[in-house]
């Protein structure tokens, strides 16, 4: 059986497994890390964002053979590391304003999240002036409908990281 070798949250992990299993199932079957949750399996409900070298991506989308041992998988269990905290700001916000109900697509949300205030940092955006299009492009689904609430911790974390 092949090997592949990544950075995953800050450490390089080895698995041995074929190459065409989706990364999903290396992360939660394989090195136990069950933060990503499954939902579709099709990257449609996104509950499993996490981030591939800084940007969100599913790795229920993404066989472990497409990873170069470079590559920096993080997920929700990583992200405070990101930061050198126990909580990242965002985790932080969640919790303020309280937007978790059942939990099940918080992590894949705030993994999203985060990227999406990257992203438009990089882009020169102010991020206290996001405008609803650009939360438009979080399309993690929340079963719970906790959206405004999501909204308010986005951008209340939006410049504390």
């Amino acid at each position: 059986m092949p090997q592949h070798t990544f950075v995953l949250n800050g450490e390089p992990v080895t698995v041995e497994v074929e190459s065409d299993v989706r990364l999903l199932w290396v992360l939660r079957d394989v090195l136990g890390v069950t933060g990503p949750k499954y939902g579709c399996g099709l990257g449609v409900c996104q509950a499993c964002t996490s981030h591939i070298n800084g940007r969100a991506f599913n790795p229920c989308c993404v066989p472990v053979g497409d990873l170069a041992p470079t590559d920096e998988v993080t997920t929700i269990e990583g992200l405070p590391a990101t930061v050198g905290k126990d909580l990242h700001p965002m985790q932080e916000a969640w919790l303020d304003a309280d937007v978790p109900q059942c939990g099940y697509c918080q992590p894949g949300q705030i993994m999203a999240a985060v990227a999406k205030v990257r992203q438009a940092r990089e882009a020169g955006h102010e991020i206290s002036g996001l405008d609803d299009a650009v939360f438009d492009e979080i399309r993690n689904i929340c079963r719970c409908g906790t959206y405004h609430r999501i909204r308010e911790a986005v951008l209340a974390a939006a410049d504390r990281f």
